[in-house]
């Protein structure tokens, strides 16, 4: 049935309090004495004046299709725009603010949002990046850091954190998210709530977060950014849905309803997902802000004729804040007037608006203080958390020997010569990635500048060829670069994506390194000199040449404003490696889509946990006749530079009962050790899978349901410990339930999602 229209009755509500930091949760939404004031308010507006404060109109930058609002000044002048998005500088909010305050009847301050999604003027890594620290903690610091410095300009909220789980990376917004995992996406989506909201958010330096995009867009049709998606119902509930309940749990303010069409009806307009689950079922108490025109968008999928109509449609299935298509302001009131749409239907809206003003404290602080504009280096602090962020976010994808001994960390040889290569090695603008908020490439530091200042310091010589661009060129740029390799002891291969090449709108059909850049690898390699391959990108990229060929791959995603000191500390190992993959990374863009998750087939290529004694066919099995079926690189993967052991992992029962599970009762734990056998500290990100079989629907073949980050001296080992209940073990059954069932479940504890050995455990009804 439709996701518009099917009612379900909800059997239990996930658990995800176990999955928290342990940070209060955000209040402000149900306060009484924020309610009381709405109230108040809200008896004193007319018709016009709460149809106003669903407006939101755009400063002048333009984030989509352009959409003009001839008569915008005196809208905003008497009250009928109730958000602004794009103003940037704290001049130009205190403005906006002056005009409405006075020149309205009511006096309702203007809520300013904008798109602060890895940083506002100090950059971090991109949030795909960040997600592969598989550290909430840093990802709260960076989004709290964001939220101080756009707050001083007069910036409350942000259109941040994208949530949408991801599983292909032709799909550009892979590089906004956290992955494909929704264990790890429920994670970061409270860590992100945290960091920009804090536990109160009328203090100065907070501001409101907004959960995008409800819900389903990253499962877009071919990776093609705002196309069509198809869920099931349980799909949507076991994947899409728990980043997003995640968030609200932990008290976000907003969400933002997405472009796509989900079972055909535009998610702007999806009244199952706006109002049955956000609202009647997670008891959302904030407000759902359109994305750029999707309202009149739902015109263009094909089901409202009328920009009336479509008014309607979105607004009596959810949203209640309409982003640049201006047509809740000139329809809705006759529509309120002719009954078409209730006015405690209206009310509610503009209720979740203004709860969401008086809890940031706009009404008795809407100006902010004018000073002039600070950059990044004016606060060494943030400069250190960006560099420490981007650190942590580099994932060491080989590190092979060259004679004998792994090529990094580089070793300091004075007199030794190194050739920097690549068009990204002093590209300042693309270390920004998508994105970039109002930073300005100024202020990123390049590879070149840190390597050169590195090897001055350490008696070595630097020679730096671009070889070819990004995207285009030829290979006549080649000898130069060929040259320069032959002429020096170790080659440093700057490669990838353009930073606009990922994001919104940038869809690629093929993943693989753009341009000539292949071949320019190629003819690197062919010089026999040891290679390290630093790759930007914004998603995963196909590499297979690379993986297959070349000794030592880091990549680097886009790092922000510190990628050159970052990189440079982590290739001389001042800092270690220790980023795991979100986002499996295929060998070539056939595979697609490949995600860890999935579920089994009756003619699996390879079960992990065996075929039952059957034995396995060579040929009719699902696959490929011309591609294997395992990915370069699977989800969780990361090398450093010292290496791990890992026991079996061991439980405390063989059994558990699926009623105690279900009441609360039992949990089971789940223990390994994990010993450093290398000559290097090291931290290992020690993760725990499980399946179920036997169960009323089939499960996926591994899921995520736990890790640890521990720190290894050389030699010791640790006990690791994980607990398996009711958050962990419950699912979307057959009867759509949300419960554990009996059956049976097998634990690995281990490095990635494709290694170590299971564990066997009855779970009896």
């Amino acid at each position: 049935m439709s996701f518009a229209f099917r009612s379900v009755i909800v059997f239990a509500a996930v658990c995800l309090v176990s999955r928290s930091s342990g940070a209060p949760t955000p209040v402000a939404f149900a306060s009484p004495q924020v309610d009381a004031r709405v109230e108040e308010l809200l008896a004193k507006m007319t018709i016009e004046e709460k149809v106003g404060q669903l407006n939101q109109l755009s400063a002048g930058n333009v984030t989509g299709p352009e959409v003009s609002v001839s008569n915008s000044a005196e809208l905003i002048r008497t009250g009928r725009v109730g958000s602004i998005l794009n103003a940037t500088t704290s001049h130009s909010t205190n403005v906006y603010q002056r005009t409405v305050l006075e020149g309205s009847r009511l006096k309702i301050p203007i809520l300013f949002g904008l798109d602060v999604i890895h940083g506002f003027r100090t950059l971090f890594p991109i949030p795909l990046a960040l997600s592969a620290s598989w550290d909430p903690s840093l990802v709260e610091e960076t989004a709290h850091y964001a939220a101080r410095e756009a707050s001083r300009e007069g910036v409350r909220w942000t259109f941040s954190p994208m949530i949408d789980i991801a599983r292909d990376p032709r799909w550009g917004r892979i590089a906004e998210g956290a992955g494909e995992d929704p264990y790890l996406g429920e994670i970061f989506a409270r860590a992100y709530v945290r960091g920009y909201q804090g536990d109160d958010l009328s203090r100065p330096d907070s501001i409101v977060a907004c959960a995008k995009h409800f819900v389903g867009y990253g499962a877009a049709e071919g990776g093609r950014d705002y196309n069509t998606t198809e869920i099931s119902e349980r799909t949507l509930r076991d994947v899409y849905l728990p980043p997003f309940h995640a968030a609200v749990d932990a008290g976000v303010g907003t969400l933002m309803s997405a472009f796509n069409s989900l079972d055909g009806v535009p998610a702007s307009a999806n009244h199952f997902t706006l109002t049955d689950i956000l609202r009647g079922e997670w008891k959302f108490r904030g407000f759902v802000d359109s994305d750029w025109t999707a309202v009149q968008e739902i015109m263009v999928h094909g089901i409202a004729n009328t920009n009336a109509e479509a008014a309607r449609k979105s607004f009596l299935a959810g949203v209640d804040m309409d982003m640049q298509s201006n047509l809740f302001l000139p329809n809705l009131p006759a529509l309120v007037r002719s009954g078409q749409v209730p006015m405690e239907r209206l009310d509610e809206a503009v209720r979740g608006i203004l709860r969401v003003k008086f809890a940031l404290g706009l009404f008795d602080h809407p100006y902010v203080e004018e000073r002039p504009v600070s950059r990044p280096a004016d606060d060494p602090a943030g400069l250190d958390l960006a560099r420490r962020a981007a650190e942590e976010s580099f994932v060491l994808l080989e590190n092979r020997a060259v004679n004998g001994t792994p090529l990094l960390p580089l070793a300091r040889v004075p007199g030794r010569t190194i050739a920097l290569i690549g068009p990204l090695a002093d590209s300042a603008a693309d270390m920004l990635g998508c994105w970039s908020g109002i930073a300005e490439s100024r202020d990123a530091v390049t590879l070149k500048t840190s390597l050169a200042e590195r090897l001055a310091h350490e008696g070595m010589k630097l020679t730096v060829v671009p070889g070819t661009a990004i995207a285009g060129g030829t290979d006549l740029t080649f000898n130069e670069a060929v040259s320069a390799a032959s002429r020096s002891d170790l080659v440093i291969l700057a490669l990838g994506e353009n930073g606009r090449s990922s994001g919104e709108a940038s869809a690629r059909s093929d993943i693989g390194l753009p341009g000539h850049q292949e071949q320019l690898l190629e003819a690197v390699m062919a010089t026999g000199k040891p290679v390290v391959l630093v790759l930007f990108s914004g998603r995963p990229l196909a590499i297979r040449w690379a993986a297959q060929h070349v000794p030592a791959i880091l990549e680097a995603w886009f790092p922000g404003l510190q990628a050159g000191p970052a990189l440079v500390n982590t290739l001389f190992g001042d800092s270690a490696p220790a980023g795991r993959l979100t986002a499996t990374m295929p060998r070539s863009v056939g595979q697609i889509p490949l995600y860890y998750d999935a579920l089994n087939t009756g003619r699996p290529r390879h079960d992990p946990i065996g075929m039952d004694g059957r034995k396995e066919d060579p040929y009719y099995v699902t696959g490929y006749l011309d591609e294997v079926s395992s990915p370069q690189y699977p989800f969780g993967y990361g090398l450093t530079y010292t290496a791990f052991d890992y026991s079996e992992p061991s439980v405390d029962a063989k059994s558990i009962s699926a009623a105690k599970i279900n009441a609360g009762d039992a949990t089971l734990k789940v223990t390994a050790e994990v010993r450093n056998t290398g000559s290097r500290a090291g931290v290992e990100t020690v993760q725990l899978y499980i399946r179920q079989r036997g169960t009323s629907v089939a499960r996926p073949q591994h899921e995520l349901k736990g890790y640890r980050r521990v720190k290894l001296a050389p030699g010791e080992s640790k006990r690791v410990e994980f607990s398996l209940g009711r958050d962990e073990l419950a699912f979307w059954n057959i009867d759509m339930k949300h419960v554990a069932e009996s059956g049976t479940l097998y634990i690995w504890v281990a490095p990635d999602s494709a290694h170590g050995s299971p564990v066997k455990v009855d779970i009896t009804d």
